[in-house]
């Protein structure tokens, strides 16, 4: 009996997942750890965020609205905030932190803009605002 509620549910799951259309938004998150918090918000079509977290008290919150917007957010270590808003389309953002207690902030206004970071160390601190459209911009810190 067991069996066959476990097959009809992951058959049911499997018919679900293959009737999505293609223009569906996509979230993978992947914590390890203890203490972590993940969210967003997605609103239009064929928008991505990926986010894994690993060690222990890390907070991550991805917004888009609009279409094609894509977020990969990656944290090691402890107490670290990364924050992605994303409006118009088109736009990639990445936020990569190793280590403790790194603030980072990407703001896209517009379409077609990229914005990359990197943080290692101790308490870095950075903020990325891009309003129009084809801006690309990146950063490394390095923090004591």
């Amino acid at each position: 009996m067991f069996r066959k509620i476990v097959l009809g549910t992951t058959a049911a799951i499997f018919l679900t997942a293959a009737s999505l259309p293609v223009s569906a938004n996509g979230i993978n998150i992947e914590q390890f750890g203890f203490g972590h918090v993940a969210g967003g918000n997605q609103n239009g079509f064929n928008n991505l965020i990926g986010i894994f977290q690993d060690g222990h008290a890390n907070e991550t919150i991805s917004n888009q609205f609009g279409n094609s917007n894509t977020t990969a957010v990656g944290q090691t270590g402890a107490h670290n905030f990364a924050d992605t808003w994303q409006n118009g389309s088109g736009n990639s953002a990445g936020v990569g932190q190793f280590g403790t207690d790194h603030n980072a902030v990407m703001t896209q206004d517009g379409n077609g803009n990229i914005a990359a970071g990197v943080q290692v160390g101790h308490g870095c601190e950075a903020s990325v605002n891009q309003a129009g459209s084809g801006n690309v911009a990146a950063f490394v810190q390095t923090c004591p």
